[in-house]
């Protein structure tokens, strides 16, 4: 397996190939977190690089990760500095920022780039989300929460879930729909043979609710205005899990309320597959199938990858998958 791995100096006039000892990890999570790569090499004096430093690695000429050096950790050994542990953030680190923003009638893909333009951040294939957000008030909150904000507001009203994520140092925004990992009409598949080991579990302690209420306090009335939407069946099976939000001016409270019921009334399904054999295309956001006997029942469908670590070494390429299936819940 061909593996390279490229650090420039932090003024981007020279590029290094250290010695990388084994093990390297690149981890990527569906919501709210930037991709890392994590790896250790052989110090060497003639090595420039800092914080800041551009980290790019290629597997067997494919692209992998594109980011820069946020953290080194120095070890010493009779008092001679021996190895390097580096962490590397991609683009998505930078949206960790808080700042205040307003805006009106714009999708969540036209806020993203509004963003990307305004922070100097790499844009690349950005779908176009269609739902027109009428207006937002976001006050010192993360870009991350003002994005994932916005592609909440979409599935709701839309019904279509958007993956964000940073492609080789460029910010990507894609519908769920086209984020099978597949050659064609081939799909990965992750069945005994290609997962080592797995824990499956269900549950609705979390992400689960049956009842949904939201409110409204109108200004021009003096009044609340309560809409609420529940499934009596499953209130009868689980009891009451309520979710409970304010509404915001302009707001089709029955709308939302419908919406969020059917996002939400449902289990969650969380598989964790641990050494599989690895793919660089999968990441968090990708779907795979999955094809096990999970002891007593089987699953045999799409499930949607929340975490994905990938770990290469000189000869070997594995991963550890959390996967969600069934209804999306997010």
């Amino acid at each position: 397996m061909g593996i390279e791995l490229l650090i420039g100096n932090e003024d981007g006039t020279k590029i290094y190939e250290p010695a990388v000892l084994e093990g390297i990890e690149w981890e990527t999570e569906r919501r709210g977190t930037p991709g890392k790569l994590s790896f250790t090499i052989l110090w060497d004096k003639r090595l420039d690089i800092s914080e800041g430093s551009a980290v790019r690695l290629k597997v067997n000429d494919k692209k992998v990760f594109f980011g820069y050096i946020f953290k080194q950790q120095r070890s010493k050994k009779d008092g001679v500095v021996q190895q390097v542990t580096v962490t590397a953030y991609d683009q998505l680190r930078y949206l960790n920022n808080k700042e205040t923003r307003v805006y009106e009638n714009k999708t969540a893909g036209q806020f993203l780039k509004m963003i990307a333009k305004d922070y100097s951040l790499q844009a690349g294939e950005i779908e176009d989300t269609k739902y027109k957000i009428p207006s937002r008030v976001e006050d010192n909150t993360s870009l991350f929460e003002m994005i994932e904000n916005a592609l909440d507001l979409t599935l709701e009203n839309k019904k279509e879930m958007y993956v964000l994520y940073d492609d080789f140092g460029k910010l990507t925004l894609k519908n769920i729909s086209n984020m099978y990992v597949r050659s064609k009409d081939k799909y990965l598949l992750i069945d005994s043979e290609t997962g080592e080991n797995f824990e499956y579990a269900s549950s609705i302690d979390d992400n689960t609710y049956n009842k949904v209420k939201l409110v409204y306090d109108n200004e021009n009335t003096g009044k609340r205005e309560v809409y609420i939407a529940q499934d009596s069946s499953n209130i009868n099976k689980w009891g009451t899990l309520q979710y409970f939000d304010t509404l915001k001016e302009g707001e089709n409270g029955k709308a939302k309320a419908d919406a969020l019921l059917a996002l939400y009334n449902h289990k969650t399904r969380n598989l964790k597959i641990s050494n599989a054999f690895g793919d660089h295309r999968v990441r968090a956001g990708s779907l795979v199938a999955v094809s096990l006997n999970l002891g007593g029942f089987k699953v045999k469908n799409f499930m949607l990858v929340e975490k994905c670590r990938h770990v290469y070494k000189e000869n070997e390429h594995w991963m550890d998958l959390t996967l969600r299936g069934g209804d999306f819940v997010v």
